[in-house]
């Protein structure tokens, strides 16, 4: 997913001023953090959250918001949602 938002937006890992992940309840072995310091990013300062309990919402879910320094209008950035995440937000185009 990290690496799929850097290659849609052409986002250098220099411009990326912070990262907050949130998960859903139901994930819980591992922060996601972990993928971003695998990747090499030690620089990047990471944050991770638990999502809302909401009854029936959808499970298995990592978010990532990426902050990035950058002259893009919002309308330029591409937001990825990817597997059944793409349902969320069909609007915006679904799967990459």
């Amino acid at each position: 997913m990290l690496l799929a938002v850097v290659r849609e937006n052409g986002i250098d890992i220099e411009e990326i001023a912070s990262i907050f992940f949130t998960l859903t309840p139901d994930l819980d072995a591992q922060f996601p953090a972990q993928a971003a310091r695998e990747l090499g990013w030690q620089y990047v300062p990471l944050l991770c959250a638990r999502e809302i309990g909401v009854p029936g919402a959808m499970t298995g879910v990592i978010r990532v918001l990426v902050h990035v320094n950058t002259d893009k209008s919002q309308k330029e950035l591409k937001h990825l949602y990817l597997g059944e995440a793409a349902t969320l937000r069909a609007d915006l185009g679904g799967e990459h």
